[in-house]
């Protein structure tokens, strides 16, 4: 904790150095109708001229006047919104330090047409945004996320793909770092799909994509971030939404929730908190055939079907205050906490058959695992802004601890080809699992003159982890510990960075520099039992990684924009566990302790035209990827070598290029459809875990994104959105063509504060992976369906009343908004 603390004292050293730009000026104006009578309470935003980026906010009083003070040098432009007008723009102006002050003359807003469905429909935004570095998707502007997860939003995002595990790619590439409000869960691909599972999309906000990523961002993720960005909502007063819903699939399910804000004064009060319950079942079915390693030839055939059933509960809270020093100072808290009880129960049925199909013999297994992830944190959060012209620090501390419990049991019976039963092996598993985080960080931004930017921070982690892996043989009255597969493993693990960033505009041009160093050392240690002696490794290393960034505006309908990046993907540590997992008779999963981090070079050329279309080409090495691999062991009694052992491995090297279009149509008045593409092509070349195995693989994949929104008279709106992909490779997996298509429609009611949603996902029940792997003497085939074909039902309804405060003009202008601003953490 000392360290943690010592850098908030760096920071507080570097504030000490930073000073003020000079040459500050003031800008005012009035707003008026076209009766040339004054607006009160219009939002006053000054914008840059050269990228209209928001300097600051500012309210109309009831004469209309507006002020800004303490305007640096430069080109402004101010925009006016006013309920029931159209927004305004002023001409763009010019601060050149010699003037005190500007006058604009009066802005004159145009009124709306006074329509009953014009004052109740809700300014609503786009399903996507395109921005020139991040893909932004908001939620709740599509009717088909009612009552879907946070995973299943993800899947149908642009260019976000999930595999049949729930691991997430991102433009054909695993190792995405995804972030919930700007901070990493810290979670194994495994945790962080169950935990996504059980988050209901009705608490997000807005997911932001970001392929390339500048240096203030870790850089972690080799395929860039995603940050989940929960709801908050700032607005003065008492105000809230609830949000109730209902899905049947096979199995009924229901995610609900309650977002409340209260804001007054000087603080700032705030909570969500959801409910949720998913029913499901999976089904697997798997083909196996064994060769002979020098004839090729088929000597065994091995058929297995699984049948699962989940239930899984989730219950999330987050509490949070914003409190405001003075104008420039604000103090925050976040505490997040959750609870997910879950059950699984499993019957699995295999036959064994000779190279002739004949049946040799039958292995029934039945599993259950009940369990229950725990999971508490609190962020203490700090922004200071010293002057208008956006010279701030900002710092964070946070703790996040998880807690897990796993209760298995495993019954496995072997008959023979005619069902006689030749033996029972039963075995119990108590898998505890205890993760406690630290993280501290500071950011220091510095406007120099002539548009010129720097920012630098810096950011320490520690993370130590406990898993514990107790197996035990059952008998009828008793039991007693199985060492071969009991274990514990204990992680540490530390790191430190350090970065700086520079921004330039050049008039038509606009420049990004940045270079981050991460430390790390971590050690890991699997404890002894009487049959296995302690096995302890570490490792330590620190490595740089550059940014840059180039932006052209050719022309108000032309946007260029290139990018390069390096990033780093570190083990999870619990692929560092080198010890066996039992999954069933057939399958183990296994640790490497001897994996390597990956490390990728990305590249993009991005064309921006009109703001509606988007095209990127990216190119991407990959040196030691890591990737699932599959070899072949031995079964329980060691007499065969019909097991799997499915472990994470460094693979060789992999270069992946592609093209992605996305594009905005206004296909109507009532009509947007928006379009994704994306093509990629892999190649993936190297051993695998450094053995003799050879792969050389080369795939392409189109992957495209469909969403058609419709918006119709008396608040009514629609939607119908579907995805497709081709085959494509991931490692020794080659994954056949996948799609879903989803409906939905929506009802604003009870004058705009309410909305009624119904949609249907997966209407043809295609979103199902299946595919081939190859491994050694061993080819297999695939088919995995769940229960994603699900009808959803819901109401939202928006409560409370803003507060209507007599304040001087000074009060509720460029101060207030500026607070607004405050993010909690790093992604509020």
């Amino acid at each position: 904790m000392r360290k943690i603390f010592s850098l908030l004292a760096i920071a507080t050293f570097i504030s000490s150095f930073a000073h003020a730009q000079t040459n500050a000026g003031k800008i005012s104006g009035s707003v008026v109708d076209g009766s040339h009578k004054a607006i009160t309470s219009a939002t006053i935003s000054l914008l840059r001229a050269t990228d209209s980026s928001v300097v600051k906010f500012s309210v109309a009083d009831k004469t209309g006047h507006f002020e800004f003070d303490n305007i640096s040098t430069g080109k402004y432009l101010v925009s006016v919104s006013a309920v029931g007008h159209n927004k305004g723009f002023s001409e763009i102006l010019n601060l050149n330090g010699k003037q005190t002050g500007v006058t604009l003359k009066a802005i004159e807003l145009i009124a709306q047409p006074k329509d009953l469905t014009a004052v109740t429909v809700t300014a609503k935004k786009p399903f996507i945004e395109q921005k020139i570095d991040r893909t932004v998707v908001n939620v709740d502007a599509s009717v088909t996320n009612v009552g879907a997860t946070a995973l299943e939003v993800l899947e149908k995002s642009p260019g976000v793909t999930v595999d049949k595990d729930g691991n997430i790619s991102l433009k054909g590439k695993q190792g995405v770092m995804v972030m919930i409000d700007g901070r990493p869960t810290y979670l194994s691909a495994t945790e962080l799909s169950n935990y996504l599972k059980s988050l209901p999309a009705s608490a997000i906000e807005q997911i932001e994509i970001m392929t390339n990523p500048s240096a203030k961002y870790d850089a972690s993720g080799n395929s860039g971030i995603i940050n989940i960005k929960s709801k908050k909502n700032k607005q003065k007063g008492f105000n809230g939404n609830l949000t109730v819903n209902y899905g049947q699939g096979k199995y009924w399910k229901s995610n609900n929730s309650i977002n409340i804000n209260y804001r007054t004064g000087k603080v700032n009060l705030f909570a969500n908190a959801s409910v949720s319950q998913w029913n499901g079942f999976n089904t697997l079915e798997i083909n196996r055939k064994f060769s002979d390693p020098d004839s090729r030839q088929v000597t065994a055939i091995f058929e297995q079907t699984s049948r699962m059933l989940n239930s899984n509960k989730n219950a999330n809270v987050k509490l949070g205050a914003d409190y405001y020093l003075n104008k420039n100072t604000t103090l925050g808290i976040v505490t997040t906490g959750f609870i997910s009880p879950n059950r699984f129960a499993s019957k699995n049925t295999s036959f064994l058959q000779n190279a002739d199909s004949q049946l040799d013999s039958i292995v029934y297994a039945e599993s259950k695992n009940k369990g229950t992830w725990k999971n508490g944190s609190v962020n203490l959060n700090f922004r200071h802004q010293f002057d208008s012209t956006g010279r701030e620090l900002t710092s964070d501390v946070d703790y996040i601890t998880y807690k897990a419990s796993s209760n298995q049991t495993f019954s496995n019976i072997t008959y023979n080809p005619t069902w006689i039963k030749r033996r029972t092996d039963d075995l119990r598993g108590d898998l505890p699992v205890n993760i406690d985080i630290y993280t501290a960080k500071v950011d220091y931004v510095h406007p120099l003159k002539k548009e010129a930017k720097v920012e630098a921070g810096l950011k320490a982690s520690f993370v130590e982890t406990d898993n514990s892996a107790n197996y035990f043989t059952v008998y009828d009255h008793s039991e007693e510990p199985d060492y071969k597969k009991t274990n514990r493993f204990l992680y540490n693990e530390n790191i430190n960075a350090a970065y700086l960033n520079f921004n330039k505009q050049f008039k038509k041009f606009g420049v990004q520099a940045g270079l981050r160093y991460e430390y790390i050392a971590y050690k890991g240690n699997q404890l002894g039992n009487p049959e296995k002696q302690d096995s302890l490794f570490k490792n330590n290393y620190g490595r740089l990684f550059p940014t840059m960034f180039v932006s052209y505006a050719a022309n108000k309908n032309n946007q260029f924009g290139l990018s390069f990046g390096r990033r780093i993907d570190r083990p999870a540590y619990q692929d560092l566990n080198p010890f066996l997992f039992f999954l069933d008779n057939y399958t183990y999963q296994s640790g490497n302790p001897y994996i390597k981090p990956q490390f990728t070079n990305n590249i993009e050329l991005t064309h921006t035209f009109k703001s509606v279309l988007t095209t990127t080409l990216n190119y991407s090495r990959t040196k030691d990827l890591m990737a699932e691999t599959f070899e072949q062991g031995q079964d329980l009694s060691g007499s065969t070598d019909y097991a799997t052992i499915v472990k994470r491995g460094n693979i060789g090297r992999r270069d992946a290029a592609g093209i992605s279009v996305s594009a905005q149509v206004p296909a109507a008045k009532w009509w947007t459809s928006i379009i994704y593409s994306n093509y990629n092509y892999n190649k993936f070349r190297g051993k695998i875990n450094g053995n003799n195995e050879v792969i050389d693989i080369e795939a392409t994949n189109l992957t495209l994104n469909v969403n058609n929104q419709f918006k119709f008279n008396q608040g009514w709106s629609a939607e119908l959105s579907g995805f497709y992909r081709t085959k494509g490779v991931e490692g020794q997996i080659m994954i056949q063509p996948m799609g879903q298509l989803s409906a939905g429609i929506s009802k604003q009611v009870l004058k705009g504060k309410g909305s009624v949603k119904l949609n249907v996902r997966d209407i043809f029940y295609t979103q199902y992976p299946r595919g081939d792997i190859k491994l050694q003497n061993t080819e297999a085939h695939f088919e995995n369906r769940r229960d994603s074909r699900v009808a959803n039902l819901s109401f939202t309804y928006r409560f409370g009343k803003p507060i209507k405060e007599q304040q001087p003009r000074r009060r509720t202008g460029g101060a207030d908004a500026e607070q607004n601003r405050v993010r909690v953490g790093n992604g509020g």
